[in-house]
């Protein structure tokens, strides 16, 4: 299994040095732009929506963006290290009490809002801190 786990460790440093992933975590508003091929074309389409899940750790590692469109609530997982990403805008920050949203399933209107983070982790000052993949 080691010989597995270096394997990971070394494709996961070549695709950090490719893409700029955001720190993140459940409750921050993400736009996920991702790549549409259509016939021989491809185009970038965004999916703006709320984090409401991180799962996995190293090169397995996913997300949950939960979003309402045409009225009729729509969630996709993506594998964060997939080549499908184009890339991921932080948009704000939520201030939430649970690594998991799932509730926010159940919820419409005004209490379906997240407040937002001001201060916290990733945050200093109000400005964000890169945190280091490696570490």
């Amino acid at each position: 299994m080691d010989t597995i786990a270096k394997f990971e460790a070394k494709q996961l440093k070549a695709m950090a040095s490719k893409k700029q992933i955001p720190v993140f975590s459940a409750g921050d508003t993400l736009k996920v732009n991702v790549r549409i091929t259509e016939g021989d074309r491809t185009r970038v389409q965004a999916y703006e929506g709320i984090c409401i899940s991180r799962t996995g750790n190293g090169i397995n590692e996913s997300f949950t963006v939960r979003k309402i469109s045409y009225g009729e609530g729509v969630e996709r997982v993506f594998p964060l290290h997939s080549p499908v990403i184009e890339s991921i805008d932080l948009v704000r920050r939520g201030s939430v009490r649970r690594a998991k949203l799932y509730y926010m399933r159940k919820r419409s209107g005004k209490s379906a809002r997240i407040a937002e983070r001001t201060t916290g982790h990733g945050m200093e000052d109000g400005r964000e801190v890169a945190e280091s993949a490696g570490e």
